[in-house]
């Protein structure tokens, strides 16, 4: 194939809305993490003012969740402990007193205080005199709100409309006809169906303008930027042609712009019956210049089904792709 030069005809212009600041001397290494969240830290107000408490326990990950609810039910049922031997163990009728040391005062409170926090209630110890009855009403109280709100969080974890979409850990130059294109792929890896998924692309370039590093935004077209199910794996593909804001740029010049490239997925999950999304980027030292995807997906032995393999998603080879401002097209 003869080579084909073309110049860009028309340098795409840059974006303003996206939210992310134009000044590169303010941003971090990245402007989005790979779980899709900001890379962010916000100051200037108390930390209880600043934070959501519910939006963090919602989304915290799973052992970190438990071990914070065993805390604090470890603590709840130490302070009740705490007050139960400030008021003498001696009005806990049932509690032990062939070891009359603190220390054994303190255990039996604190597992009469677990029984009444959950409402357990065993029978073999019992407050006595109005003050242990006082206390024993206000722990159960406080237990009723932990556990309403703890069966309100679990719930809400466990209904929390998630997208599960594992994306490659690499985005890729490839060839693609006849020209260079960006490629990553995707897949949903959960046993749920995502319906009506669209695909956004925005690009973050830095430029020196007049000394100072400033940052240009650009949302670069992709090929297929909507399909109707996410049942299989999805490659999302912008061709680096001359409408393109990386036509004239190779390798190097990518790394020296220190680009970003983020994706925007969004479809319907119709296990949630609701819109889920989710997001993620690329940084230059996640581009692979010069390679294709290998297929992830093939079918049964038996040929009755298709078979996806989800640690296959990042699998690729290398590929010849032509040079910047080159096609591969016939003259």
């Amino acid at each position: 194939m003869a080579g084909n030069f073309r110049r860009n005809k028309k340098k795409p212009e840059a974006i303003e809305n996206t939210g992310f600041s134009s000044l590169s001397n303010t941003e971090g290494s990245r402007l989005i993490n790979k779980d899709g969240s900001a890379n962010l830290r916000k100051t200037g107000m108390p930390f209880l003012d600043r934070i959501s408490l519910f939006h963090t326990l919602i989304h915290m990950k799973w052992p970190k969740f438990l071990l914070i609810v065993f805390l604090f039910y470890t603590a709840i049922n130490s302070v009740f402990a705490l007050v139960y031997v400030i008021i003498g163990v001696d009005h806990l009728k049932g509690v032990s007193v062939e070891a009359e040391s603190l220390l054994n005062g303190f255990e039996q409170a604190f597992f009469f205080s677990s029984q009444t926090l959950t409402t357990v209630g065993y029978g073999h110890i019992t407050p006595l005199g109005l003050t242990a009855n006082i206390a024993a009403a206000i722990e159960s109280f406080v237990g009723i709100l932990s556990f309403a709100m703890m069966t309100g969080l679990l719930y809400g974890r466990f209904s929390l409309p998630k997208a599960y979409i594992k994306f490659s850990e690499n985005i890729l130059v490839a060839p693609h006809k006849g020209y260079r294109a960006l490629m990553i792929r995707l897949a949903s890896y959960k046993n749920n169906h995502i319906t009506d998924v669209e695909a956004k692309m925005t690009m973050a370039m830095h430029y020196m303008d007049n000394g100072k590093e400033v940052t240009r935004f650009y949302t670069p077209k992709l090929e297929i930027e909507k399909i109707t199910s996410l049942a299989l794996s999805w490659t999302l593909v912008h061709l680096i042609d001359e409408d393109s804001p990386l036509f004239e740029m190779g390798l190097e010049e990518l790394k020296q712009a220190d680009i970003e490239i983020m994706y925007h997925i969004k479809g319907f999950d119709d296990h949630f019956s609701n819109i889920v999304q989710q997001r993620t980027s690329y940084t230059a030292n996640e581009i692979v210049y010069g390679a294709k995807f290998l297929p992830a997906f093939h079918r049964s032995e038996d040929g009755s089904t298709t078979v996806l393999e989800l640690d296959k998603l990042n699998l690729h080879e290398p590929a010849k792709v032509p040079e910047p401002n080159e096609s591969f097209i016939n003259s």
